[in-house]
């Protein structure tokens, strides 16, 4: 295909101008679900008049609906972006950059999305697209699935659906809350998850930091127990991935755990832990919920986070040697083969 492309660049470099810009019309009226022209033509950096051509084009071919309430992209637009996408990737280099980082990190997918979830709600809405299709391709009746929080594993859960109800799954999730946004919180992704695929959940209604006495005194309860159990037992695992220090302020830690962490090369925070820039664990906190020891047991550890600046963390977490499936964006992913880069010199 890369071939077919490099050739079609030569003869007909507009042609794949074109089908570029169609492309992306269509994605992102796509992720708006309903999107008017005005709001469109802004995300996309075109004119109105330029993108009235083209969606009245798109709407000949069936492949745009247009309402007054704004455009919706048809079921045929649905499949045929479904069926363009390795093509978009080849065309934009997501492909080499996916394998790039899939071979060195010795997992077994990456899946890249294109742009920057940190300054476009679009494309984190993509990445939570992409985490939902992984999922969907590797839960199997019976699972329990452990989620954290955080906006972008938020993203998942939103747009989390299956073709039949998954009865026989649970949600779970992964630790206790951060006392933020509920929205954000970990019960709540899992409750809604479960609830888009028709599966079950159960809830961990504890603080994701505590103190020795009061983990000591929630773990004698008999039905923190038993949902930590069935937390502990999750055969797939999605989560987030953190700046280290941002996580540790967002959790209230003392000004001197912080100052120590530092000083100790935290770069990435996950799972409730915290990773120097080689993967190591710097500082562990007494979390009810998933410990190292579960995830390192767990059959499939799905990775979803973006942004620039999260590059060299992705990359610190992918060194801890216990993801399978990294789910990012296209800016991410230059930061992290950069980084390969750097160490193969």
């Amino acid at each position: 295909m890369r071939q077919i492309v490099e050739l079609q660049q030569q003869l007909v470099p507009d042609l794949l101008d074109v089908m570029k810009k169609r492309y992306s019309i269509l994605h992102q009226v796509m992720l708006s679900d309903m999107i008017g022209r005005r709001t469109l033509a802004s995300a996309l950096s075109m004119t109105e008049r330029m993108l009235r051509a083209e969606t009245d084009f798109l709407k000949t071919q069936g492949l745009l609906e247009i309402h007054s309430g704004g455009m919706r992209i048809s079921d045929s637009g649905k499949l045929l972006l479904e069926q363009l996408e390795p093509f978009y990737k080849t065309m934009f280099g997501l492909l080499e950059l996916e394998e790039k980082i899939r071979s060195h990190f010795g997992l077994s997918q990456v899946v890249v999305v294109a742009g920057d979830s940190e300054t476009s709600m679009q494309t984190k809405r993509e990445l939570g697209r992409a985490g939902c299709q992984v999922l969907t391709k590797v839960m199997q009746p019976n699972d329990v699935v452990a989620v954290t929080g955080g906006t972008t594993i938020a993203q998942v859960s939103s747009q989390l659906v299956t073709n039949t109800p998954m009865k026989t799954n649970w949600f779970v999730p992964a630790r206790g809350g951060l006392g933020e946004s509920l929205d954000y919180q970990a019960n709540t992704i899992a409750s809604q998850m479960a609830k888009r695929t028709g599966a079950q959940y159960r809830l961990l209604h504890v603080p994701d930091h505590l103190g020795e006495e009061a983990f000591a005194s929630i773990m004698q309860e008999p039905n923190i127990r038993e949902i930590v159990e069935v937390i502990r037992s999750a055969r797939i695992v999605v989560h987030g991935i953190g700046d280290a220090i941002v996580m540790a302020r967002r959790r209230r830690l003392d000004r001197e755990v912080i100052d120590a962490m530092e000083a100790e090369g935290a770069l990435a925070e996950s799972f409730g832990f915290y990773f120097d820039r080689n993967g190591a664990v710097v500082h562990k906190m007494q979390t009810v919920g998933l410990r190292l020891e579960d995830i390192v047991k767990t059959e499939v550890v799905i990775g979803v986070a973006g942004g620039k600046s999260k590059g060299e963390a992705i990359a610190a977490i992918m060194r801890f040697g216990h993801n399978d499936v990294l789910v990012t964006d296209e800016a991410a992913a230059l930061e992290i083969a950069a980084l390969i880069e750097q160490e193969k010199q």
